[in-house]
């Protein structure tokens, strides 16, 4: 009982990573747009940048998912 509501807690500690994603996401697309409207003429070299920016940090949202999923379902 006691093993199981730490696994519960633990995999929804894991899942802070997930909200602190979605802010990073946020801040890539917001500087995307505040650099094309500064500069519109970089707009395809800075989607490719935001692009890049946002895999990387969805691949951190996938890794605290992972985690997360690991800490319940693991031995």
């Amino acid at each position: 009982m006691l093993v199981q509501a730490a696994k519960i807690l633990g995999a929804g500690l894991a899942t802070i990573g997930l909200a602190g994603a979605g802010v990073g996401i946020g801040t890539v697309f917001a500087a995307l747009v505040l650099g094309t409207a500064r500069n519109p003429s970089l707009k395809d070299e800075l989607f490719r940048y935001a692009i890049l920016g946002f895999a990387l940090t969805e691949a951190i949202a996938l890794f605290a998912l992972m985690m997360a999923f690991l800490i319940l379902f693991a031995v």
